[in-house]
């Protein structure tokens, strides 16, 4: 803790400090309880993406193992661009899926067999909830990492700032209140000296007074 200044002037610094900490933590709690309910949604996103592709995968699978040879599926279907945009979830800018665009080639009907035109659609829905899966993922990371940042925060507003804000605050009364009761009697003090050598004097000069009669 850094040492404080008992003055009035420092009283004041940390009276201001205490209540732009006070003002600030209520939006940094906001923060955290967004981000967090955000995150619990992602994931829930993320789980339903994983659950349609696996649903997916095994019905490809299901009439795929029915033809004898491998399908080299790249001779048909590639990924010619992701698009992607950029949102913004409680401050913390993300990247957004908006689709994807595919390089199709017609198969040969003669020589391929008959399912390869439904395959190549469901590998577009596959790849496509792969992608989309992907960006929710990388979403669910940023806002991970911001709310471990807004939860450093938090806890350094109610566990360090705001509690030395306030110590500082009572040591500084103490000190300023000590030195004020001090005063008051100092300045009693003072006045009794005085009050005792006006009387001192007038008596010394009534007694000279005497004297001289």
């Amino acid at each position: 803790m850094a040492k404080v200044k008992l003055t009035k002037n420092a009283l004041k610094a940390e009276r201001d400090a205490l209540k732009r900490f006070q003002r600030y933590l209520p939006t940094l709690l906001l923060k955290k309880q967004q981000l967090q309910m955000e995150m619990r949604t992602l994931q829930e996103r993320v789980m339903a993406k994983r659950e349609e592709e696996d649903k997916l995968r095994k019905s490809m699978a299901s009439w795929i193992s029915l033809y004898a040879e491998p399908i080299d599926w790249s001779k048909y279907l590639s990924v010619k661009e992701v698009r992607q945009g950029e949102g913004n979830i409680a401050g913390v800018r993300i990247p957004t899926y908006d689709g994807v665009d595919f390089n199709i080639s017609i198969p040969d009907f003669f020589t391929t067999p008959v399912w390869l035109d439904d395959g190549i659609r469901s590998l577009q829905g596959l790849i496509s909830l792969r992608l989309e899966r992907r960006v929710l993922e990388k979403q669910y990371e940023l806002l991970s990492m911001e709310l471990r940042t807004t939860s450093q925060r938090v806890n350094l507003f109610e566990k360090v700032k705001i509690p030395e804000a306030k110590d500082n605050i009572r040591r500084i009364n103490i000190f300023l209140g000590d030195q004020q009761t001090s005063g008051v009697a100092r300045s009693k003090l003072a006045k009794g000296k005085s009050t005792a050598r006006a009387a001192a004097q007038d008596a010394a000069a009534a007694n000279a007074k005497e004297a001289a009669a």
